[in-house]
């Protein structure tokens, strides 16, 4: 054991002598430093000398014990399990409260005779030991990684089995389980001792917002890993917190407020999980989903855009989206955006509408949303500035008329609608604003005529001619164009994404079809047909969209004055480059537009 003696700086009292108090110290520390042999009841007395120094905090004195060369002492009494071995621990603990301590506390093997000390059977000595360890590798992941190798995790958990009445001693273990809990290792430790348990448990008998919130941190931490997302679902880790919420709401405590918070967000992180989520579902009657309908309703914004974000989580399935709606879910969520029309949370407005979407996508939802007059409610939101508001508000409708006739032939005449959704196929800022526009738009002209014709057509020919005649769809298309609508669908048609090129293309093709006199002069003042022709001689362009532009152009050849435009531009030699194409379904369609062009079909 080394003898080396450190130098102290020694405190002067008033009248320039050095501090008994100090004096004590200084000798304590030495005759720690140059002990060879532990002989417990000789250290005793200095121990105490020197915890007393640190219980006081004077600045610096936790450094000064540190560096005096009893560090070694200290483990190798900690190595040796003696009696002594409590005391040591609470003052390595006391020591590693200063960052600048814990560094020395590693060099001298502290945390590697301290670990073995955590499969005490006295509280006390789990305290002091938990306490050390965890302030000595505090925000040191290397540390914490071995700690993990070392298998402190099964113990961390089995203590709190063991002594959950222990508050302190619970703490120490929670604050390290706080600080593991982000690493992999820890998370795969954890995934056989059925934590979720031991932590409601604590959950539902926290005395305070600081133990709560800790609780909840670590639950946030852990519900990263898929395998105990499930875990938690199936130990009622949903049902705790939305317990813990129903206990709180009403209260103006920021802590408490902060609680709902965050236990609110871990419930929809939760419900990302398919089997977890339907669990908490329950066919509509799970205590989870019970809460999330009554949080749709509270006057706490965190809480009404977690419900609306939980209702869009569970609205993942074709099922439960027809359940929810049985259930009425929807009134509750078109009342919520409403609220939050004018000046509102734009996070709320958002939720609201994602959720509106998914309930959509089942088509008998359509029709009964539409029955209920969801697409009227819901338009009050064209008044919103927020790109992310307009986003979800364009996909909500987009998806609302997808398939439905009725719909886009009402929303296709509305010149407010048609009005904002230019407005938004020119937002040169938010490009997501500026496709959903237009790929409504598009949905207006192609929903606006009944699916199955349309389809039959296609399947046919792959030509929209007088098949359609005048027909209600024909105002739907004289509105788009007289909105100045035919250009953003032009424009559309030379998107980057072969989706949305087709939609632009087929509505196009529809449009020429039911009422080519109100889409020529669009055309050419867009400048369609060079478009047309530079995409079927785009040696990298889809054959998908190939197709569909064949499609359109097909349909305006029907037209005498179209057909002249078409020849004009040479559109026949571009034909020609396609007629032996490797796709067989493309070259015979190319040849049939080209004897179309020539007069020979």
């Amino acid at each position: 054991m080394s003898s080396v003696l450190i130098k102290h700086n020694l405190l002067l009292s008033t009248d320039g002598t050095v501090s008994p108090e100090h004096n004590s110290l200084s000798e304590a520390l030495k005759a720690i430093s140059v002990s060879t042999e532990l002989i417990e009841e000789e250290l005793k007395p200095h121990l105490d000398t020197v915890l007393a120094a640190l219980l006081e905090k004077k600045k610096d004195a936790a450094v000064e014990i540190a560096r005096s060369g009893i560090l070694p002492t200290l483990a190798q009494a900690l190595q040796s399990k003696t009696w002594l071995s409590c005391q040591v621990a609470l003052v390595v603990a006391e020591m590693a409260r200063e960052a600048a301590v814990r560094e020395l506390c590693i060099e001298a093997g502290l945390v590697k005779v301290l670990v073995p000390h955590l499969n005490s059977n006295n509280q006390e000595v789990l305290l002091n030991t938990g306490r050390a360890i965890g302030r000595i590798c505090f925000d040191n992941s290397y540390q914490q990684e071995q700690l993990v190798q070392s298998g402190v995790i099964p113990r961390l958990v089995s203590i709190m089995r063991e002594y959950p009445e222990n508050d302190p001693l619970v703490n120490v273990c929670l604050l390290a389980l706080c600080n593991l809990a982000d690493m992999g290792s820890a998370r795969e430790a954890l995934t056989d001792l059925n934590v979720a348990e031991v932590l409601t448990f604590q959950l539902r008998r926290a005395p305070d917002a600081e133990r709560r919130h800790v609780i909840l941190e670590i639950l946030s931490s852990l519900g990263e890993s898929d395998t105990l997302k499930l875990q938690f679902a199936e130990s009622g880790v949903p049902e705790a917190l939305s317990e813990m919420i129903r206990g709180l709401r009403g209260g103006s405590d920021p802590h408490d407020l902060c609680s709902i918070k965050i236990a609110s967000n871990l419930i929809v992180s939760l419900l990302l999980g398919d089997e977890s989520m339907q669990k908490c579902f329950g066919e509509g009657s799970g205590l989870v989903y019970q809460d999330v309908l009554s949080w749709l309703q509270s006057s706490n914004t965190q809480l009404q855009l977690s419900g609306a974000l939980a209702i869009a989580n569970f609205a993942r399935n074709d099922s439960n989206c027809v359940k929810m709606l049985d259930l009425g879910v929807v009134p509750y969520i078109l009342t919520l955006l409403e609220q939050h029309v004018d000046e509102g949370d734009v996070s709320v407005q958002h939720a609201g509408l994602s959720a509106l979407r998914n309930l959509a996508i089942p088509a008998t939802n359509k029709v009964r949303m539409l029955e209920d007059g969801v697409t009227e409610r819901i338009k009050t939101l064209l008044r919103s500035d927020m790109p992310p508001v307009q986003f979800k508000l364009l996909g909500a409708l987009r998806m609302m008329v997808d398939g439905q006739e009725e719909t886009a032939l009402v929303l296709g005449k509305d010149s407010v609608l048609l009005s904002r959704v230019m407005e938004w196929c020119e937002a040169k800022d938010h490009a997501g604003v500026r496709g959903e526009a237009s790929r409504l738009l598009a949905a207006l002209i192609r929903h606006s005529r009944s699916s199955d014709s349309i389809s039959a057509a296609y399947a046919e020919t792959h030509t929209l001619t007088t098949n359609y005649g005048l027909c209600p769809c024909q105002e739907v298309v004289q509105a788009v164009a007289k909105a100045d609508g035919v250009r953003h669908l032009i424009s559309m048609a030379t998107s980057e994404h072969v989706i949305m090129q087709n939609e632009a293309l087929v509505a196009l093709a529809i449009a020429s079809a039911i009422d080519i006199e109100s889409m020529q002069e669009p055309f050419r003042g867009a400048e369609l047909l060079p478009t047309l022709k530079k995409m079927l001689e785009d040696p990298v362009g889809a054959v998908e969209v190939k197709f569909s532009a064949l499609g359109l152009i097909c349909s305006l050849a029907n037209s005498g004055e179209m057909k002249e435009d078409l020849n004009s531009v040479n559109m026949r030699e571009s034909l020609s480059k396609l007629v032996d194409h490797s796709s067989s379904k493309l070259a015979s369609q190319a040849q049939s537009v080209q004897a179309i062009l020539s007069g020979t079909s």
